[in-house]
């Protein structure tokens, strides 16, 4: 029985309960101000000590040898199988891959889950990302952005296309709030579940203690973007998907505007070619660019991290003077349904990784560190970790400019800021304006809402050639 279950007990029963629990695994340091508590702390204590598999824990903290697995893949690494944008087989059939997810869309197989948990920390922000106000004209949220987005493609293809909205501890409460007080955005209510991902401690990386944040309270982190996986299945997400025939879900995270959602051509490649996953990509723009490569391994797709692949592998080039390891991730990918479901299905199939972090506690003697090097291993899953176990897994470029403009850190920094994601936005929209023969100034800023057009074909049967404007504009 779960351990908040029993607080109704006598308080002596409940902390002797505890203290066997936590002293097995060498944690009783927990309790170490149990007396000092109220009911309410107390309760709170007990929930976080529920929440924690002492286990797994004590199993990730003694794992030495991801690293060194991880070298030896990376050397024997190839480029993926891959429909790139300049291959005679991508142009070929790219108007059958569009006309077979426009089916697929039509007929009410398709999903989205989007991706917005974690803790926002790069961004400096106390509020959800999604709630990131970043329309360059308009101010939409990032939420807004894309829930209008996946709605516009609904509308074309007279499909109602359901949402399933991750969240994290950190971000739940004030996600829900924000979605209700903007009647989220035109969703109906019964085409959105949100699900909350799980999380993990975070450890001392010298001595494996559990770091406290308060003395009543655990330093606990969200367990990454595959806890998805584990979390749609728990919240019933995954029935729920099955008992409307949904058969395919576009993945995104909530980071990147410009992510296209539910794409009929990215859904038809995928169909086409009887993917069980499939992932967009970019060319990287160089080879120690930070972002995840995706590369094949002994016939199956995976996905390094930047800090994952060798200087000397990453730097290899083709005969053409070419990047080889050129597919950079988008985190954006196309699942089938039922390959979730037996993956959830699964122990084990999406591992832990390891991450040194920066991370302040509570001291033993009480004392709130804030700590200047890195002092505390966290656990996280990654979903891309499932492509290696994807039948006819694949990959599929696009252009950089087009799809992926991710919001990671702070304005003032160099890059993936607001005002980088802004800018590219407005080149995107200034590219359909010139294309419908618009005469519009390049630095006056135009943002075209996914209502009024969702690409420049849309946009020429709403604009007369010639239009114009001096002001900034929100076409909505």
């Amino acid at each position: 029985m779960p351990l908040s279950q029993v607080s109704s007990q006598p308080h002596l029963n409940v902390r002797h309960t505890l203290e066997m629990r936590v002293a097995h695994y060498g944690h009783s340091y927990l309790l170490r101000y149990w007396d000092e508590l109220n009911d309410i702390q107390r309760r709170r204590l007990v929930e976080q000590i529920d929440s924690i598999d002492f286990s797994l824990l004590a199993r990730l903290s003694a794992e030495t040898t991801t690293e060194r697995r991880v070298d030896a893949l990376a050397h024997r690494a190839e480029p993926p199988p891959a429909l790139r944008l300049v291959d005679f087989h991508r142009a070929a059939t790219a108007p059958a891959a569009r006309k077979a997810g426009e089916a697929a869309l039509r007929a009410g197989k398709v999903g989205m889950i989007l991706v917005a948990g974690g803790q926002g920390t790069r961004l400096g922000r106390e509020e959800p990302k999604g709630m990131l106000p970043l329309g360059p004209v308009s101010q939409r949220s990032l939420f807004q952005i894309l829930i209008e987005r996946m709605l516009a493609v609904g509308r074309r293809h007279q499909a109602r296309i359901p949402l399933y909205l991750m969240t994290s501890p950190s971000t739940h409460s004030a996600t829900e709030r924000f979605l209700n007080e903007h009647a989220r955005f035109g969703l109906p209510e019964d085409d959105l579940h949100i699900f909350c991902q799980g999380v993990t401690p975070a450890i001392c990386a010298t001595t494996g203690q559990i770091l406290m944040s308060d003395r009543d309270s655990v330093c606990l982190a969200p367990n990454g973007h595959g806890g998805m996986l584990e979390a749609l299945k728990s919240s019933g997400g995954l029935d729920d998907a099955c008992h409307r025939g949904l058969e395919q879900f576009f993945y995104c995270q909530v980071d990147n505007p410009l992510a296209p959602c539910c794409d009929p051509e990215l859904l038809g490649h995928h169909l086409m070619q009887r993917s069980e996953m499939t992932t967009l990509a970019v060319a990287k723009t160089g080879p120690l660019e930070r972002v995840g490569n995706i590369v094949s391994i002994d016939g199956r797709v995976y996905i390094l991290e930047y800090s994952e692949l060798p200087e000397d592998v990453g730097a290899q080039v083709n005969s053409n003077g070419s990047l080889k390891f050129w597919a950079g991730n988008t985190a954006i990918h196309v699942f089938d349904v039922a390959f979730l479901r037996r993956m959830a299905d699964t122990p084990g199939a999406l591992p832990y990784h390891r991450a040194k972090k920066v991370t302040a506690h509570l001291a033993a003697d009480g004392q709130w560190i804030t700590p200047t090097a890195l002092n505390a291993l966290k656990f996280e899953r990654f979903i891309f970790d499932l492509l290696p176990l994807a039948q006819n897994a694949i990959v599929v470029e696009a252009a950089k400019r087009e799809v992926f403009a991710p919001v990671k850190n702070a304005s003032g920094e160099a890059s993936d800021t607001p005002e980088c994601a802004q800018a590219a936005m407005l080149s995107l929209y200034q590219r359909w304006l010139k294309a419908v023969g618009a005469q519009v100034a390049d630095d006056v800023p135009v943002e075209i809402g996914p209502g009024f057009a969702l690409d420049a074909e849309e946009l020429a049967s709403k604009l007369i050639p010639g239009w114009t404007t001096a002001k900034p504009t929100y076409l909505s």
